[in-house]
C-alpha cells in the first residue's frame, strides 16, 4: 500500500467505489470463454492453445480477434468480419454448460456494500447472456448507471479507458476507488488508471504474473478475498 501511495504521489486511499471485473470475478465463466474462443478460431486457421486465451481476458471481443489475425496472418480485419467471427463465438458460448456465479463473490459484494462502497461493473465483455444475469444473481448491487461494458468503450483493456470511465460513472477520483480483477490485462488497465488494484487469482495464471502486471495485492481465491475485505478497508483507513 505504501508503494502505491509513493508511486502515485497520493496522500491516502479513501475508497467510495469498487471497480469490479465480471468474468473470472463475478462469474466462474472463463473456462467457457476459453473453449468458445478455441472452437471459433482454430477452424479459421489460428494456431493457439486454450490456455493462452486466459492471457487475452479483458480485451473486447473485437480486440482479441483483430490481435490474433494480425499476429497469425499480418492481416487487419474489417468491422464486418470481426462481427461475424464474434457472432460465432457467442453461439459456441451459448452451447456450453451453464455458468455459475463465482464462489465467494456474493459475500465479497455484501461486505463492500456493508462498508458503504459502491460496486461498479467494469468489464470488457459484451456477452449479454451474463450481463443480463447480474440483476438476478446479484440483485440490487449493480445499478445500470454504474456499468461499463464492451459497448461503452472504444479501446478496452489493457488501456485504462474502461477504468477511467468507471471512475467517471462513479463520480470519484482514482484515490477514492479500488479495482478488483483476475487477469493480467485487466490489472494493467487498473494500474494505468492509477487506481489501487487488487487481483484475485481465480484461474490458472501464476500470482507473480498478476504482480508483474501491476497488482498492488493478490489474493489466492475469491472466498479468501471476501473474508479479508474488512481488513483491507481498515488498512485503507490507516492511510488517512
Amino acid at each position: 500500500m505504501k508503494n502505491y501511495l509513493t508511486t502515485h504521489h497520493a496522500a491516502c486511499i479513501t475508497p467510495k467505489a469498487a471497480l469490479i471485473d465480471m468474468d473470472g470475478v463475478l462469474y466462474d465463466s472463463m473456462k467457457n470463454h476459453v473453449e468458445a474462443w478455441y472452437r471459433t478460431l482454430t477452424p479459421l486457421g489460428i494456431h493457439c492453445s486454450r490456455d493462452e486465451f486466459y492471457l487475452y481476458e479483458g480485451r473486447t471481443g473485437s480486440s482479441t480477434i483483430r490481435y490474433l489475425f494480425e499476429k497469425q496472418f499480418g492481416r487487419q480485419l474489417t468491422d464486418e468480419e470481426c462481427a461475424e467471427i464474434y457472432k460465432t463465438k457467442v453461439e459456441h458460448f451459448h452451447q456450453l454448460p451453464p455458468i455459475a456465479p463465482m464462489p465467494g463473490a456474493d459475500r465479497m459484494l455484501q461486505r463492500l456494500v456493508a462498508n458503504g462502497i459502491r460496486p461498479v461493473l467494469v468489464t470488457g465483455s459484451g456477452q449479454s447472456s451474463l450481463i443480463d444475469r447480474l440483476d438476478h444473481d446479484y440483485p440490487g448491487v449493480f445499478e445500470p448507471a454504474y456499468r461499463v461494458t464492451a459497448y461503452d468503450v472504444k479501446i478496452g483493456k489493457p488501456n485504462p479507458e474502461p477504468y477511467l470511465m468507471g471512475l467517471t460513472k462513479a463520480g470519484v477520483n482514482a484515490h477514492e476507488a479500488f479495482v478488483i480483477e483476475n487477469a493480467p490485462l485487466g490489472v494493467t488497465a487498473g494500474a494505468a488508471a492509477q487506481v489501487f488494484t487488487v487481483a484475485v487469482d481465480t484461474g490458472p495464471i501464476p500470482a507473480q504474473a498478476l504482480l508483474d502486471a501491476g497488482a498492488d495485492l493478490v489474493y489466492p481465491t475469491m472466498p479468501d478475498f471476501a473474508e479479508h475485505i474488512d481488513h483491507l478497508i481498515e488498512l485503507f483507513k490507516q492511510t488517512r
